[in-house]
């Protein structure tokens, strides 16, 4: 008797692990998602302002509740402030600036730091808020 030795190829798709992998990248995502945008943590005021529209990045400059000053998460002086900013953004003073301060400092400081970035010739700078809960 003579035998087949060759067999069919398996033609069926086996997406078990597909589906495995899948769920793990879902978890992972779930989990570090939330920790891509945290920043420096404040408690911004209120207000009923429009919010704006932009598909671009943006630069933060955030004031926590001690007054402290950083760019992005980076910590810095009100004096290097402008220097830094500068270098960052390859002096291109049209770069849009989001100012963030906690409601609980001097609005005196907040008003310092705008004064600097606006007197450095940058002119889309903002201030961030968070919209009043009803």
């Amino acid at each position: 008797m003579i035998r087949n030795t060759r067999s069919k190829p398996f033609s069926d798709i086996n997406v078990t692990p597909f589906v495995d992998v899948m769920l793990v990248l879902l978890i992972i995502f779930m989990v570090t998602a939330p920790l891509l945008t945290v920043g420096v943590q404040v408690d911004l005021p209120e207000s009923n302002a429009d919010s704006l529209q932009s598909n671009d990045e943006p630069m933060e400059v955030t004031i926590n509740e001690t007054g402290i000053i950083y760019i992005q998460e980076t910590e810095i002086a009100l004096g290097e402030l402008i220097p830094k900013i500068k270098a960052i953004t390859d002096n291109r003073l049209d770069t849009k600036i989001y100012v963030r301060g906690d409601e609980a400092i001097d609005y005196g400081k907040v008003m310092r730091v705008l004064g600097e970035l606006s007197g450095s010739g940058f002119s889309k700078v903002s201030l961030i808020t968070k919209p009043v809960s009803n």
